[in-house]
């Protein structure tokens, strides 16, 4: 799964914020007053942590809600989706606390949800002091790798983060196998429009499950044409083919950038009908070409026993 920050993950927490909630953490949305709406405050917290060391993650996220019992008008939610095991995570999240309760005087709700692949890792708090003093956070979290084994449910489940953790533990399984991946990334997508969810719904789904399950330029194209099949099946033309079909061929041409690269690394300037060659490649001829390049004694060999 790509490391990146500010991933697909906060456009799901910002579309999906109270089934988040309900998700992962069932108790404390049940004290959110859901009719009141929520505010999400991300520049805040940017502005608050802006100096602050940041370790590699998925998303943060800061949002005021309300509560029902009216004990305090509203409380801030600070989320943390952590994409590695980090020695310096509960330092972060303890700095963030104290930042945000030293500039808002509000309670503050520190969560962490943890996409790491160390099942040891389970991050709980943090603390400082002597001589009997202490000051310090305590947090919840929800490791993903626990769902592992609990797929059937995860499938039953309507809640969008149910699809979610199925993504990230399919991510997760099939490291190193692209054919596991495909049928795993297809079966996911297939799943969204047999639950007859809402088109939006079916779109935002779809797109965490895009960058949580990448592929080979190969198999995008395949997966891309097997979308395009169901959805002409099932009567539902929810994604433009054609813009699909754009962003898997761009794959494509950069997968021929790359085995230019590798061609050129070994035989130094290429010629012009090896450049249309490769520029007019499908994605399977640049996979053959490119295991070849490895053991091939000349630039012939590359591509022996095809015209062209």
């Amino acid at each position: 799964m790509p490391d990146d920050f500010d991933s697909p993950w906060k456009d799901i927490l910002d579309g999906y914020f109270p089934d988040f909630m309900v998700f992962f953490f069932p108790g404390a949305a049940a004290e959110i007053d859901w009719s009141r709406g929520f505010e999400t405050l991300d520049k805040e917290l940017a502005q608050v942590v802006q100096d602050a060391e940041l370790g590699r993650r998925f998303a943060d996220k800061l949002l005021k809600v309300y509560l029902i019992d009216g004990s305090e008008e509203w409380v801030l939610v600070h989320i943390e989706v952590q994409g590695s095991q980090e020695a310096g995570f509960e330092r972060r999240m303890f700095v963030y606390a104290y930042r945000l309760f030293d500039r808002y005087a509000r309670d503050i709700a520190s969560l962490a949800v943890l996409a790491d692949a160390a099942p040891g890792w389970r991050p709980r708090g943090f603390e400082v002091g002597r001589w009997g003093s202490r000051l310090g956070l305590s947090f919840p979290s929800v490791k993903l790798l626990d769902y592992a084994g609990r797929e059937a449910a995860l499938e039953a489940d309507t809640n969008p983060f149910a699809t979610v953790v199925l993504a990230h533990l399919a991510a997760q399984a099939t490291r190193g196998d692209a054919q596991g991946r495909y049928a795993r990334k297809l079966a996911l997508t297939r799943k969204l429009y047999e639950r007859g969810l809402t088109k939006q719904r079916i779109i935002d789904l779809y797109r965490f499950i895009d960058w949580a399950l990448a592929l080979p330029a190969d198999l995008e194209l395949r997966y891309t044409d097997a979308i395009f099949q169901i959805e002409e099946g099932l009567k539902m033309p929810y994604m433009s083919f054609v813009e699909r079909r754009g962003e898997a061929r761009g794959k494509v041409a950069g997968a021929g950038l790359v085995v230019r690269g590798l061609l050129e690394q070994r035989f130094g300037p290429l010629p012009e009908p090896i450049l249309d060659r490769l520029d007019q490649a499908d994605a399977d001829q640049l996979v053959a070409w490119g295991q070849r390049v490895l053991d091939a004694r000349t630039l012939d060999e590359v591509f022996a026993g095809e015209d062209g």
